[in-house]
Order: structure tokens, then sequence, then C-alpha cells
């Protein structure tokens, strides 16, 4: 299978994942379903390339075991903050915004946007499963390396502000602990790094050129959906967030710098 007819393929399953969820989301109407859907996404878009061209590497298997932990995990992990809650804040702002033209105005807005970067961003395991190269194992290396570190920052940071939102005493106070203490958002940094560890591996098959696909996770992390969208909110909600801002990374893991003097 040549890379056109797997970017096709994958193309056309991602189409009607979206499609379905979006189906799904009307009936519960609840965007915010397309948020758990999005990580088993990429699961399910690598395995069907997998499955289809019969990959033997052994670095192809690696990378598909780690974007299957990756996914599954931070699915489950949406599932279970978002069940019994309504509508994430987005959503509904927009479901206002819009009224009676939500239900199909939404599948643009939300589902085909969505599905559209789901397909760019999985490139790099869209073209690794179809290589018959065998893999360049100090790129493989590294990009399990920088795949850990990533998975390590995301699930304790997600697991350590789990902890911290279940303690009532905790309302309206910054998680500044744990990985919270080196950056103001070790979940994102967490994805950002583990997209890239993907791209090393994917390079060490051949798939140097697909280096777009990590580069815009991490826009998208950083300047779109992720850290430029809850900062802003955060801001207005929490006055000690201000303090933190002054004292912690925005994204790259770093010691904090000491409150009353934050410009060393």
């Amino acid at each position: 299978m040549g890379i056109q007819q797997a970017v096709l393929l994958t193309g056309v399953f991602i189409f009607a994942y979206m499609t379905a969820i979006w189906v799904a989301s009307l009936a519960l109407k609840n965007t915010s379903i397309v948020d758990i859907f999005w990580g088993l996404g990429f699961v399910l878009t690598a395995w069907l390339v997998f499955m289809v061209a019969s990959p033997m590497s052994w670095a192809q298997v690696l990378l598909l075991i780690l974007v299957s932990v990756w996914g599954l995990r931070l699915s489950i992990y949406i599932f279970i903050r978002n069940r019994n809650k309504p509508e994430d804040f987005r959503y509904r702002a927009w479901r206002e915004e819009h009224g009676k033209s939500w239900w199909w105005y939404s599948y643009f807005q939300t589902f085909i946007l969505q599905g559209v970067l789901m397909w760019m961003i999985s490139t790099p395991l869209t073209a690794a499963m179809i290589s018959t190269q065998p893999g360049i194992l100090p790129l493989v290396i590294a990009g399990g390396l920088v795949w850990l570190y990533g998975f390590y920052f995301e699930t304790a940071g997600d697991a350590q502000l789990s902890r911290f939102k279940a303690n009532p005493e905790n309302k309206g106070k910054v998680l500044n602990t744990g990985v919270w203490r080196y950056t103001r958002h070790p979940n994102y940094f967490g994805d950002a790094a583990q997209w890239w560890g993907y791209y090393l591996i994917a390079a060490s098959l051949g798939a140097f050129w697909s280096v777009f696909s990590p580069i815009l996770m991490t826009v998208l992390l950083l300047r779109v959906s992720g850290v430029a969208l809850l900062e802003k909110t955060l801001k207005e909600t929490k006055p000690q967030y201000k303090e933190y801002i002054e004292t912690t990374s925005s994204f790259f893991p770093w010691f904090p710098k000491h409150p009353s003097n934050p410009n060393e």
C-alpha cells in the first residue's frame, strides 16, 4: 500500500468515525462527547492501517503499542472525568450562540474540524505503518524515551489534578505541587512530547517529512485549544493564578522561580 492510498483510507475512516460521533452527540444533546473519542480515534486509525498494511518491523509494533496506551488512557480518563457532568462550557456557549442551527453547525465547527486535524496529525502513524524499512535503532530509542517522559507528565498531571479537585477544601485554589510545580500545564506538555516521540519513531522508518504533525499538535496545545484558552479562564476565576504564572513555567518543565523575585 502506498502513502496516497493509506492517507485516503484514513481520511474516509475518520470522516465516518466523526460523523457517527456527531449523530450520537445530537441524540445525547452533548457535544462534549467529542473529547472522549479524540484519543480513541488515533488508536483506531493506527490499527486500521496496521491491519491493512500488515507491517513486520518491531518499531512499527512498538509505535502501535505506544499510541494505543496513550489514546486509550486519554479517552478513559476524559470519560470518567466528564461522566454525569453537563456539556462543557465551551460547547454550551457555542450552542447558545447558534441556537437552533447548532445541530448542523456543530458538525462542521467541531466534528469535521477535529476530524481534519486528526487526519493530518495521524500522518506519521500512517506513514510508519506502511513503511518497509526496518527502523533506525537510535531514533526509535530516542522516540521511546521522549514518549515516556511525556507520558509521565501527562498521566501524573491528570492524576494529581483529579485528587486535588476531589478535595472540597481546594475549591478556588491553585495546584502548584507535584509536576504542577514545574509547569502550569503538565498534561498539555506531556501530550505534545508524546507526539514528538511518535514522530521520531516514524522518522526512523523513513517518515522524516511528517514533522508537520508534532509541530501542529504543539501549536494547537500552546496557542489554540490548550494553554491559551485555559489560562484566559483561570486568570478570571482564580486570583492566585497570577502568582502562579509569575513563578511557574508555562509549558516546558523548569524549576520554579521565587515568588518575591519572579524575574530571576
